[in-house]
């Protein structure tokens, strides 16, 4: 009898559960999505209630025609850096802060006038940010003092739906380094930051591995959400490491490119890297004993959409009729361009910038324009100017001596033959599409719940989920012609460092 893992990905617009066999073949996904309260201008809420609600049903449509008592074990990746503040009995006092929100900018400013941030760095892995889950906290203790007098426990998402499940108050290390409280290398909460911050450790939940067993599914739990009583629930871990297991980013040096709306280039080392410039940050890798060394820029997707909206709306029209995406047609006209965009450069800062920049004040730009430019050099411009804002990420951690021989690159614009061609070229590796670009997530918290209930070895079973489709090559001395082409990149990007200044404050009262 075959079998089944499912995967639950709780992530910012709904949950989606996923059913595969303990052998590694996807079976069936189904989507459940849930609403975000964007508000204040950096606020950003949901409802805990809204995640159990889709979690129930996507299971329910998932196990349709599916035996239940055939699922093995279920396990959880979820949305990082979040703040979800409970009582003694799990109910939410208040809704989530979710990981977009930016509303505890003086709690930052806060641990910012008490400790020095490369020690911060160096004890968290991380910079001090009001994005993390300890800088909301603060924000309640500080303007809501009620809701913090009856605070319990702090959860991440996923953690929510594991107590619904189990009654269990608990993390594991991955969304625990997304706290910006975490002693990265003794793995266990930070005295010294939670000294600074002013919170008491007793709100804080322990802390298990990603394949913990943290209890199984009772009657009254199987008929609110149809799984079969005594099904083992895995802890999992938060989306980005769950990422890089389904990347097959699972031993030293294996690395990866994850190319959606944002993007980022992680790797797997037994050692966190820290940049002295602080460019890159580091999680606790779902692999015990493993670090998941990291930076993440925020337009990539982002900027590729950009241009479609404002150029492209006639390849959007042709699409529809030829019923195929407009971002293949794209890609086919950045192809007719050459390498430099007929020298146009494209700095990809519509949304600031956190790695490789960390400048909230950056701004997108195009640079270099001539009137014989055309469409075509455009679009190759922002997916140069993309790729090449990765490289210098990836150059951290190849300045640390790590020798990373191949990429494996996932996400939506990792589809594009022609996009993979630039980004080998750029990167000077050899470039690895995955069978799956977009199930990297799911399949990282499949193997999770696989290893936590004994079906699975290990982490290096993700082989039995994942190939090797397609493998690019850099073309002769293109490597060479971009190096020359990242250097203007870095000087156009410093040269308008006080431009973004002054545009990021610009307000003007005439109409």
């Amino acid at each position: 009898m075959e079998k089944y893992l499912i995967a639950h990905d709780l992530g910012t617009s709904g949950d989606k559960a996923t059913l595969f066999s303990v052998n590694g073949k996807l079976i069936k996904n189904v989507m459940c999505a849930y609403d975000t309260h964007f508000f204040n201008s950096t606020w950003a809420e949901q409802n805990p209630a809204d995640w159990w609600k889709a979690f129930c049903l996507a299971n329910q449509k998932l196990l349709q025609d599916i035996d239940k008592n055939q699922v093995a074990g279920i396990a959880f990746s979820g949305q990082m850096m979040g703040c979800v503040a409970v009582d003694r009995q799990g109910t939410a006092l208040s809704p989530a802060i979710i990981w977009a929100d930016q509303r505890s900018l003086e709690e930052e400013q806060t641990i910012r006038s008490k400790i020095d941030e490369w020690e911060f760095y160096q004890i968290t892995g991380h910079r001090i940010s009001s994005a993390y889950s300890i800088e909301k906290l603060m924000w309640i203790k500080n303007k809501e003092p009620e809701i913090y007098k009856n605070i319990y426990k702090l959860l991440q998402p996923k953690d929510y739906i594991v107590f619904r499940l189990t009654g269990q108050f608990i993390t594991d290390y991955t969304d625990a380094s997304g706290t910006n409280c975490m002693d990265l290398r003794n793995l266990r909460w930070s005295e010294k930051i939670l000294e600074i911050t002013g919170i008491d450790s007793e709100k804080l939940t322990e802390i298990h591995p990603s394949t913990y067993v943290a209890g199984e599914i009772s009657q009254a739990i199987s008929a609110e959400c149809g799984l079969a009583k005594g099904t083992p629930v895995v802890l999992g871990a938060g989306d980005g490491l769950c990422a890089a297991v389904g990347a097959g980013s699972v031993k030293d040096g294996d690395a990866f490119n994850y190319l959606g709306s944002s993007s980022w280039v992680a790797l797997t080392s037994s050692k966190p890297i820290f940049d002295k410039e602080m460019r890159t940050y580091n999680w606790a890798h779902m692999v015990q004993g493993k670090y998941s060394p990291n930076g993440t820029m925020q337009a990539a997707g982002n900027s590729y959409q950009f241009i479609r909206k404002i150029l492209c709306k006639d390849l959007e029209s042709k699409a529809v009729s030829e019923k195929i995406s407009v971002y293949e047609l794209m890609n086919q006209e950045l192809n007719q361009s050459s390498l430099g965009a007929n020298g146009l450069l494209y700095l990809p800062y519509i949304l600031g910038e956190r790695s490789p920049r960390w400048n909230p004040d950056a701004r997108g730009a195009f640079i270099g324009l001539k009137m014989e430019h055309q469409r075509k050099d455009l679009i190759r411009a922002c997916i140069e100017g993309i790729i090449m804002n990765l490289s210098i990420i990836l150059n951290v951690f190849q300045q640390d001596e790590i020798d990373i021989k191949a990429l494996n690159v996932i996400g939506g614009l990792a589809k594009s033959r022609e996009i993979r061609q630039i980004i080998a070229n750029v990167y000077g590796l050899e470039i690895r599409k995955l069978n799956w670009v977009d199930e990297a997530t799911s399949m990282g918290a499949a193997v999770a719940a696989g290893v936590g209930v004994g079906e699975l070895k290990d982490f290096n079973d993700i082989s039995k989920f994942i190939e090797v489709e397609d493998v690019i090559s850099p073309q002769n001395n293109c490597f060479a012609e971009y190096q020359k082409l990242k250097e203007v990149f870095n000087q156009s990007y410093y040269a308008l460092l006080d431009t973004y200044k002054t545009l990021s404050q610009w307000k003007t009262n005439i109409i």
